[in-house]
């Protein structure tokens, strides 16, 4: 990725900054790490790790590894619309994960891992359809852009073992070091200006 990114304006109204809070949709690999990059940010209030856009209620995290239910493995993100906006959650998002690899995260392989955001509104469907967009005119990235824009539907809970992941298992789980905490040190560069404060 490119400087070029910086260039892409992220600002603006989301169109819902009277709400005392709303939310984001978004799927960028294996949910412990998107997560945990979320989990940082100034403004979001509270993460899940479950799964999305699929076609089977309440799967669970063995179906979802059969590659067949059609779910994302995502982070659900609540956030407070007066202190950050969906348009810098977009932009977090695009820069904290390969948006331009097909249902692959590294070396996490499978229609589960694909760069999705699932929009709640008309709102949030043009706006990550319009950065994808620019971003891809930009090229701040090396190649095409494949994040889908899907509608949330068919969202559930992961397994609570699952839940605030890396923050439980950062010292066990080699996994957490080795994929994770690059992402998290990539956030602290980028992003230290919309680092949460406590």
């Amino acid at each position: 990725m490119s400087d070029n990114l910086s260039s892409v304006a992220f600002a603006g109204s989301t169109g819902n900054e009277g709400a005392a809070t709303d939310t984001a949709t978004f799927g960028a690999g294996c949910f412990w790490c998107v997560e945990a990059v979320f989990q940082q940010v100034e403004g979001v209030l509270k993460v899940t790790s479950g799964y999305c856009g699929g076609h089977v209620k309440n799967p669970t995290y063995e179906q979802v590894n059969t590659k067949t239910t059609g779910h994302a493995e995502v982070a659900q993100i609540i956030f407070d619309p007066k202190k950050i906006s969906f348009d810098e959650l977009l932009e977090i998002f695009w820069q904290t994960h390969d948006p331009t690899t097909l249902n692959r995260q590294g070396n996490d392989v499978g229609p589960q891992y694909r760069s999705a955001v699932f929009y709640h509104n008309a709102e949030q469907k043009a706006k990550a359809e319009k950065y994808k967009e620019e971003l891809n005119k930009s090229g701040a990235f090396s190649a095409p852009i494949v994040t889908t824009v899907e509608a949330y539907k068919n969202y559930s809970e992961a397994e609570n073992y699952h839940q605030n992941y890396y923050n439980l298992n950062k010292n066990s789980n080699p996994y957490c070091y080795y994929v994770i905490k690059p992402k998290l040190d990539k956030f602290d560069k980028v992003f230290k200006d919309k680092k949460r404060k406590n």
